[in-house]
Parts: C-alpha cells; sequence; structure tokens
C-alpha cells in the first residue's frame, strides 16, 4: 500500500461530541418551576394589598350585623301615662283664669287634674320663668318628665317630705301657653316609646 493512497485537501472528518439532552431537559424543568414559584408569589402580594377578599367582606358583614339595632317590643313601665297622672295647676302670675284655662287644656290631652286656683305665697309673683313643675321624690324620673313633655323650659322640683303621687303646676309670670298638642305629643311619644336594642336579623347573617 505504501505511495498507492494520497489524502488530499485540508478537509478531514470530524466526530461530533453526543449532545448532552439530559442537561438540556434539567434545565426546562428548572425554568418551568422559577416561573411556578414567581406566580404563587404575586398572587400572595395581590392578596395581601386587595386587603384578604372575601374574609374581609365576611368580617364586615358580620360586624354590621353585630351592630345593627331594633326596636325593642317593651316600652319602660316606669314612665306613666297621662292617665295615670294628677296635676295641681296653681297660677302665680298677676293674670287672673289662666291656671282654669291650662288645667282645661291638660285634661283635653289626657291629665287628670286636681286642685286648680292661685299659688301659696310661698310662689306667688315669684316664679321668673314659664313654671315650676313640683313633686314627691318619686316623680323626678316618672311623673315630671312626663308632664314636662306639655310645657319646655319649666323647672322641675321635688320635695323629699312630700306624699302622695300628685304634682304641681306653677304658672309662672313668662308663661304664654302650653306647647303646641303636635309638639308635645311628639316629645312624649319620644319619651314613652320604645328604645333601640342591639339585635341581628338571621337572614342578614345567615
Amino acid at each position: 500500500m505504501g505511495g498507492q493512497y494520497r489524502i488530499t485537501g485540508d478537509k478531514y472528518p470530524r466526530m461530533r461530541r453526543p449532545r448532552r439532552r439530559g442537561r438540556l431537559v434539567l434545565m426546562v424543568i428548572a425554568s418551568v418551576a422559577v416561573l411556578g414559584v414567581g406566580g404563587w408569589g404575586t398572587l400572595q402580594l395581590i392578596d395581601v394589598f386587595t386587603g384578604g377578599g372575601k374574609q374581609a367582606a365576611a368580617a364586615g358583614s358580620k360586624a354590621a350585623c353585630a351592630s345593627k339595632a331594633s326596636p325593642s317590643p317593651t316600652t319602660d313601665s316606669a314612665v306613666p301615662k297621662p292617665a295615670q297622672i294628677t296635676v295641681n295647676v296653681y297660677n302665680a302670675t298677676p293674670r287672673s283664669g289662666l291656671a282654669k284655662s291650662t288645667a282645661d287644656e291638660l285634661k283635653k290631652r289626657g291629665f287628670k287634674i286636681g286642685d286648680v286656683g292661685n299659688a301659696s305665697a310661698q310662689w306667688d309673683k315669684k316664679v321668673k320663668g314659664t313654671g315650676v313643675l313640683l313633686g314627691p321624690a318619686s316623680a323626678l324620673d316618672t311623673s315630671l318628665p312626663v308632664l314636662a313633655t306639655q310645657l319646655t323650659g319649666a323647672e322641675r322640683r321635688t320635695e323629699a317630705t312630700r306624699k302622695g303621687t300628685a304634682v304641681d303646676l306653677v304658672i309662672g309670670t313668662a308663661f304664654k301657653n302650653l306647647d303646641a298638642k303636635a309638639a308635645a305629643d311628639k316629645a312624649l311619644a319620644t319619651l314613652t316609646g320604645p328604645a333601640p336594642t342591639a339585635s341581628a336579623s338571621p337572614k342578614a347573617c345567615s
């Protein structure tokens, strides 16, 4: 064979290295994992900045249910009705007939009328305001507030030694008329009406 064959040209066959497919597969898996973790983290950040979505709404609805007020079906039994109150009407002004006309109006509004006449020397021409509402100590939070709905601004006083349940209206020099019936009725309804109590609607909180 010596000298019969020659190798000519400057190109020679080269051996290719086997492709590393295993490394490529690992890189693809790693990339997918990184993208998945990044997406999950983004969703968590959105929940944080938006306040929790459904959880916040649920908490708000429960709080609203807990604080919602509805009228109580019962009224305050300590406050009597006008028909249960006896009022003595005394005139402490120089104007004649004022005690009778005022007593007649109170009677029309449902109050019981006791004594009617001129005020005693203790009060005569000494009441500068619209009037004084006077009664026993037990009337301070019962009868006197009810009578006060008929004459706004009248002074309220009690006598510790006074007996009975009747109360007095001593008319003062600034008195003109009892409050308008509509306004008095509204004040009386507010005083004797049901007080709001905290309760929740079962449908709204279910």
